[in-house]
């Protein structure tokens, strides 16, 4: 049964908007439709300005803003991040065991389902919020100004969740979030190798070839880090054969099928276990720090960096008074802010260094946190194959030697991939990777999973018997 503080939202969930489930069968056709509509929606609020804020105005989050499918002063200025946010909340609370939550029951999981509606909606408001005190739009906004804007997000926020939940529900493919976590990426990708020169912007190859750029410059990046390098791009490419390789990596356990004599299969263990979710919830985290430190820092009069202890711990910034950029220079948040080129990290070892470190450990922590969170830890997995008629040759049929040897691989595996996650994404970073080396890792697993799950929906739309050892 529902904890008393899931309890507190049953009320709440009646009035909150609801996409229902389909009552019918949903045909893969219709599937496809609803995603490409869900995905065009996403692509055109990413292109539509916000109402009364300044093209002009200084992007601050501009590194962060790729895992997080937003996009500068656009109706996506927030893109995913409250719904990450809210998630990472939520599940760290039901992990810790600070909130009871029994995802195997349907009313448990309708409650957790509103409450992460009520913490989206209320984190979408907050953020918005912050955005506009922080300055970003510009400090002699009008009253009517600013109401318009924050409605903008807080509306925006909502279709999203929205358009999140109809994918996920059943209408469409897989989940909204990753298809506009990949939909970013891939623009970003495009953009920063190919971007025609527009005066804020242009992509590698056309500065090369606009004479923007020397050869050198080109190729290693110049110091600045103004525009995309040929470094950069290379390192796109390996890391994606890195990731795609790293997803094939795994353990294979031989199993039988109690009901079938002499029938063989093998459950596969991935070295990526837990898939990305670890580098989605540790690039949350390091988003809200950097942003919120400079939130403060904002509204304490943006003090010089070294002149305030409190900065000095949860992050300095330094603003250009010539471009009213803000960039880091200490504290934490400092140091969970990635180099995004190799000449940044040849120019800042330390900083690299504890980023690098920083986020492989919070990786790892994630890795094991999501194993009881997402019901993957051995017990679970021991249970769910005993139910599914399965054992292990040579032992006899019971889920204890089952959960023995799962015991062996998962929590090592589940570490081990957490730390390659981690220590992947660090280091494409560093590289200048397009997209981030989050956004790689999390596009390359997605379009994994979506590539799965076609062949599964194919198989399933022309063989309907398969629909049974499927699950559906």
């Amino acid at each position: 049964m529902a904890g008393r503080f899931l309890s507190l939202f049953k009320p709440i969930g009646r009035v909150l908007p609801e996409i229902k489930k389909p009552e019918r069968k949903v045909s893969f056709n219709e599937k496809i439709f609803w995603t490409a509509l869900v995905l065009i929606i996403f692509l055109v609020m990413t292109e539509i300005p916000l109402f009364g804020v300044s093209k002009a105005a200084s992007d601050n989050f501009g590194s962060l803003r790729v895992i997080f499918a937003s996009n500068r002063g656009t109706l996506m200025e927030l893109g995913i991040g409250p719904i990450v946010t809210a998630g990472l909340i939520l599940q760290l609370l039901a992990g810790s065991s600070i909130i009871q939550c029994d995802m195997s029951n349907s009313e448990d999981r309708g409650l957790f389902t509103s409450a992460s509606k009520v913490f989206t909606i209320v984190l979408t408001g907050i953020q918005a919020g912050a955005y506009i005190l922080s300055g970003m739009y510009g400090t002699t906004l009008a009253g009517p100004t600013v109401l318009v804007i924050f409605m903008q997000l807080l509306i925006t926020g909502i279709v999203v969740m929205l358009m999140d939940e109809l994918v996920q529900k059943g209408w469409g493919l897989g989940s909204g979030i990753s298809l506009f976590i990949m939909a970013g990426v891939a623009q970003n990708i495009l953009w920063s190798t190919f971007s025609p020169p527009t005066g804020l912007f242009v992509g590698s190859l056309s500065a090369y070839l606009g004479g923007q750029q020397t050869l050198v410059q080109w190729a290693f990046g110049s110091i600045q880090g103004i525009y995309p390098s040929l470094l950069g791009f290379i390192a796109t490419i390996v890391v994606f054969l890195v990731v795609i390789y790293l997803q094939g990596i795994r353990i294979e356990l031989p199993m039988s099928y109690a009901g079938y004599k002499g029938f063989r299969s093998r459950y596969p263990i991935k070295l990526l276990y837990v898939s990305n979710l670890p580098v989605i919830f540790a690039s949350a985290l390091f988003a809200n720090v950097y942003f919120f430190s400079q939130l403060l820092w904002s509204q304490f009069g943006r003090p010089a960096p070294g002149t305030n202890l409190l900065f000095q711990i949860i992050g300095d910034y330094s603003q250009n008074a010539t471009s009213g950029a803000v960039s880091t220079v200490g504290g934490l948040a400092y140091y969970v802010t990635a180099p995004r080129n190799i000449h940044s990290v040849i120019a800042a070892p330390l900083q690299a260094a504890a980023y690098l470190g920083i986020i492989i450990v919070f990786c790892a922590v994630f890795s094991l946190i999501w194993l009881e969170v997402g019901g993957l830890g051995p017990s679970k997995v021991a249970q769910q194959l005993m139910d599914s008629g399965m054992q292990i040759p040579g032992y006899r049929r019971s889920g204890r030697p089952i959960e023995a040897i799962l015991k062996r691989y998962i929590p090592v595996v589940t570490v081990l991939g957490g730390i390659i996650v981690g220590l992947v994404a660090g280091l494409s970073d560093f590289f200048g990777a397009f997209g981030s080396g989050t956004g790689i890792l999390l596009s390359v697993g997605i379009i994994y999973q979506y590539y799965e799950l076609l062949m599964r929906e194919r198989a399933a739309e022309m063989f309907p018997a398969f629909r049974r050892i499927l699950g559906e």
